[in-house]
């Protein structure tokens, strides 16, 4: 098992990355001047976004510093996959050290020496090709410490482009993608430049919430490392749920654009969990329908001042949200888990309002006081439950 890393990786990154690229979609048909305009326009907007958001939810850098340090990137779909290979990298060294042990000692050799590398660096790729079409934006909780640019392509390149060797664990950085940006403003038919600044509330929620919170990012790698330290490599433990879970995820698959059958798998990652992992699980969960759903809020919170057709923009994105491109679209979503993504900010959100309405936004606010104010994920769908734990 060799590969461009000189066997230091489970996984081709580079492979993974020359195939997302090679599969991934084109994006919108813009000229260069429009191009370099939306371009520009995204910086603006993500530096007025800055402001907006500190003032509605009282939130403030701990440090200049923090705030300089988590950069905003305007990438295309190429830039998106380089990001997240980047951050894959850093997050799932405990697995890849993990499977490296056992392949030391002779074990998993049959099963992971015959997929290899190159035939897991295709599959990432071919999984990242997909979703370089549909994130709008993202805060890359996990990227690589700085340098995070490598030099462009050429003197006039537009986007940022993201570095794809590891540099360690940063600070985080905030992507935005204008291709699908330009792709989603167009399919809805609303105004450009407001949804834009509408993409740039959320978005830039999430790199206030890391910045004003400084335990955050640290709580969340901690679970995530868990969560990847618990992971059971032995092949025949993997292929027994694997087999135990494939009836329910076909009944969950048939059940696509419907209703979706109770105890049914919420995607591949549900399949092959441990009981430990289910356990770290449901904690990730509610914090990250925390933090999905409060953007969401301030988006909707900020908009109406700044954005003066958001009630427009809101109806068509979430009818958008809820119907999914296609039969094939809605599949994916279900296999790969994103449909949970979507609940996320569904129930985050509730959560949220119902404890502003309780307590306002300087009550709510208590929840960033440290992880044992966080909501459980049984407070997330009782937002009384967590005032009378915290607020009161």
């Amino acid at each position: 098992m060799t590969s461009a890393s000189g066997g230091s990786d489970m996984v081709d990154w580079n492979l993974a990355v020359a195939t997302a690229t090679r599969l991934v979609r084109p994006g919108p048909e813009v000229s260069r001047a429009e191009a370099a305009a939306v371009v520009a326009e995204l910086r603006r907007h993500a530096l007025a976004a800055e402001e907006h958001v500190r003032a509605f939810t009282g939130m403030r850098s701990t440090s200049l510093a923090d705030a300089v340090a988590t950069p905003v990137l305007v990438v295309d779909r190429p830039g998106w996959v380089r990001a997240n290979v980047a951050g894959f990298r850093t997050v799932v060294q405990p697995l890849v050290e993990k499977l490296q042990a056992r392949r030391a000692n002779g074990q998993a050799a049959g099963v992971f020496g015959s997929v290899g590398e190159k035939a897991t660096g295709i599959e990432v790729g071919a999984l990242l090709a997909f979703l370089a079409t549909r994130v709008l934006g993202q805060y890359e909780t996990f990227a690589p410490a700085e340098p995070s640019l490598e030099a462009p392509d050429s003197p006039a390149a537009l986007f940022d482009k993201p570095r794809l060797g590891p540099d360690g664990p940063g600070p985080g950085r905030l992507l935005l993608v204008a291709p699908n940006i330009v792709h989603v403003e167009r399919e809805l038919d609303v105004d450009p430049s407001d949804f834009r600044l509408w993409v740039c509330l959320h978005e830039e929620t999430h790199r206030t919430q890391f910045t004003a919170v400084p335990w955050l990012r640290d709580h969340i790698q901690s679970e995530v490392q868990s969560f990847l330290t618990e992971t059971d490599v032995d092949p025949g433990a993997l292929l027994d749920r694997l087999r135990d879970a494939a009836g329910a995820l076909g009944g969950g698959l048939a059940g696509v654009g419907g209703r979706e059958p109770a105890g049914a798998p919420t995607g591949l990652l549900e399949v092959v969990q441990t009981p430990a992992q289910r356990e770290i699980l449901g904690r990730l969960t509610a914090v990250m329908s925390l933090l999905e759903g409060h953007a969401d809020v301030v988006m909707d919170g900020v908009g109406p001042s700044v954005v003066p057709t958001v009630a427009e923009i809101r109806e068509k994105f979430q009818q958008r949200r809820d119907r999914g491109a296609n039969r094939l679209d809605l599949l994916l979503r279900r296999v790969l888990g994103m449909d949970a993504k979507l609940r996320q900010y569904q129930d985050g959100a509730v959560f949220v309002r119902g404890v502003v309405e309780q307590v306002g936004m300087e009550g709510f606010n208590r929840v960033w006081t440290s992880p044992n104010t966080l909501p459980t994920k049984d407070e997330i769908h009782d937002p009384a439950a967590w005032v009378a734990r915290v607020a009161r």
